[in-house]
């Protein structure tokens, strides 16, 4: 049986070894939303001089693509965790790409799965383009995201780009409740579904048989 590695405490031990002042390495870090990123700045701007890229080809519509991204630029201002921000162009036609055959597959198999290597890979690319030490992902901030599936594809897409992926598993520590009260605090906007097409269908499901929300990704 193979051992479950603690991505949180392998991040640490990397962070430990890190040169600290103004020497800091530079992280490109894919945002998903701003609310997952805010715990996840917070935690890794000592360390830091961080690059948010905001590339995410999943979500449904422009006016959600567009939404979000403001909202990450504007938590971002407030905050002063991040020296700049880049938000990609929103390229749906990338995602649906992606996921051509898997559309009827439950949300966390493997139609995730394919939209997480999507993204990872595009910000390994962007990493390397913005002369990054390293990149990482804030997806793993969530309970309902499986962050052994996202170590193993985010180190698959960095040795492809050549740009090593920072382990890590935002969830521990009490990341995700952390992210919580910080969105609360700067007043973001929290949506009630991942953000694709797939996940609004679930929501909706959901919503028209009475039951409450899932958990906010």
């Amino acid at each position: 049986m193979e051992r479950k590695v603690n991505y949180n405490e392998v991040m640490q031990g990397i962070l430990r070894g890190l040169p600290s002042g103004e020497d800091k390495p530079r992280l490109l870090l894919h945002v998903c939303c701003a609310p997952c990123s805010t715990a996840v700045l917070e935690r890794l701007a000592a360390a830091f001089d961080i690059t948010v890229y905001f590339d995410n080809p999943n979500l449904d519509t422009a006016i959600e693509h567009d939404k979000r991204a403001g909202e990450a630029e504007a938590s971002l201002a407030r905050s002063g965790w991040a020296s700049r921000v880049i938000i990609a162009p929103y390229d749906p036609r990338a995602y649906y790409r992606a996921v051509k055959g898997l559309e009827d597959e439950p949300e966390g198999g493997s139609r995730c799965a394919a939209c997480f290597s999507l993204r990872l890979a595009r910000s390994a690319s962007a990493a390397r383009e913005a002369g990054c030490d390293w990149f990482t992902t804030t997806l793993s901030v969530s309970p309902r995201k499986d962050a052994a599936l996202l170590n193993r594809l985010g180190r698959q897409a960095g040795e492809a780009a050549g740009v090593p992926f920072l382990p890590s598993d935002f969830k521990k520590q009490g990341g995700y409740p952390r992210s919580v009260q910080l969105s609360r605090q700067f007043g973001l906007y929290r949506q009630d579904y991942c953000g694709c097409v797939f996940s609004r269908r679930d929501r909706d499901k959901r919503q028209n048989r009475g039951l409450p929300p899932e958990p906010s990704p």
